[in-house]
């Protein structure tokens, strides 16, 4: 029997989805998207985040939390790849692995300290479920984690895949301005499940509190309505 190892929650994450549906399949491809962390209780010290605004970018190690697998398989549907070729699961970032571990490079926008929460970490370009765990923080750091030289593999057969969306003003003007731009992100990098193609379906997605239908003919993604809790008076 393989050894079972605990490991704690050390913090929260907080992002603009609320279900899993549309969140991009890796970090930093949606700059615009900003997210907060916020430690538990016993990790609230500014002591142990001393040093840490030196680094542009931050790695997180989380639980794919809403993705925990009973059983595991030793092989996987890249989404990438149409989902309909299977890839071994420890040469893809599949979130249903023997352990359900997840790791992205973020940038670090700031650190602000609050009354109630302590130090509040702020993020851009993280691909995280509202309230996933996270299990530990490190430092970015250029000289060894990039290597200039590294190849991708198959997930490079479709790196430069994105969609053309076409999104009337008068719905956009719905959606607050300061969720425009990632959201136009999310929605070009194609939120669908690899194997639905229908043209005909009508998607809806939840982000920054807005449920979002579209339809995608071809490789253009159609914005159909906007169901938002504010118009764009307020936005």
């Amino acid at each position: 029997m393989s050894e079972a190892i605990t490991m704690t929650r050390i913090a929260t994450i907080h992002s603009d989805f609320k279900e899993k549906f549309g969140i991009p399949r890796q970090s930093g491809l949606i700059e615009e998207l900003r997210a907060v962390i916020v430690f538990e209780p016993e990790y609230r010290t500014e002591h142990a985040l001393r040093g840490i605004e030196e680094f542009s970018h931050i790695w997180l190690l989380w639980q794919f939390s809403e993705n925990v697998a009973k059983k595991w398989s030793p092989t996987v549907r890249p989404p990438r790849l149409g989902g309909n070729r299977r890839m071994g699961v420890f040469a893809t970032r599949s979130p249903f692995r023997p352990n359900g571990i997840g790791l992205s490079c973020v940038r670090l926008l700031g650190l602000k300290q609050h009354v109630e929460n302590g130090p509040v970490l702020y993020v851009a370009g993280a691909d995280l479920l509202d309230g996933t765990p996270i299990l530990d923080i490190k430092p970015y750091l250029p000289l060894t984690d990039c290597h200039q030289e590294a190849e991708g593999g198959f997930s490079e057969s479709n790196s430069d895949y994105r969609l053309s969306v076409h999104f009337p003003g008068e719905l956009l003007c719905l959606v607050k301005k300061d969720k425009q731009k990632a959201l136009l992100g999310v929605l070009a990098e194609d939120p669908r499940p690899a194997y639905q193609t229908d043209a005909a379906r009508v998607y809806g997605m939840e982000f920054a509190g807005y449920t979002i239908k579209f339809r995608v003919v071809e490789k253009t993604l159609y914005v159909q309505d906007v169901i938002a809790e504010r118009n764009c008076g307020n936005a």
